[in-house]
């Protein structure tokens, strides 16, 4: 503690030179202090502030391109999936309407071929009662002469 209030007693000045001495030193360090601002204004923040300020432009130019461009792509697509909706309806469309002319096509053919066979069987039919007649009438007549062969064998 000794050694506290000596050095306080000791650091009292009397006269310039104390703790507040206002002389020349004052404005001096004043003005250079105001000098060295203003120079690193000039020097080193104006261009720093000016690169700073350029790319905040670039960025924000960039930014808006981007948001041109992302909403022309947007736009697009948008397009083009309704063009692919349209696209795919016409084609299910498309694929109903052939579907429906190859099923006629085929009811048309199958009533075709059924007629021609049912007209082929009538004939095979006619055909095979007209050779039955013939046959039957041709038995008849062998039928008879073997019966008048028989009867004048019996006769006999």
């Amino acid at each position: 503690m000794i050694n506290l209030s000596i050095l306080i007693s000791s650091s009292e000045v009397s006269g310039p030179g104390g703790l507040f001495d206002i002389n020349a030193t004052l404005p001096l360090v004043a003005i250079q202090f105001v000098l060295l601002t203003i120079i690193l204004n000039i020097i080193l923040y104006n261009p720093l502030l000016t690169i700073i300020e350029e790319r905040k432009e670039y960025i924000l130019t960039n930014l808006s391109k981007a948001s041109e461009i992302l909403a022309e792509a947007n736009k697009l697509t948008e397009q083009y999936e309704q063009e692919l909706t349209s696209v795919r309806k016409e084609a299910q469309l498309e694929i109903t309407n052939s579907q429906k002319i190859h099923k006629e096509i085929l009811e048309t053919e199958l009533n075709v071929s059924q007629k021609y066979i049912d007209n082929l069987l009538d004939t095979i039919t006619k055909d095979l009662l007209n050779k039955k007649d013939i046959a039957l009438n041709s038995l008849d007549e062998i039928v008879q002469s073997l019966c008048v062969d028989i009867e004048t064998r019996l006769s006999i």
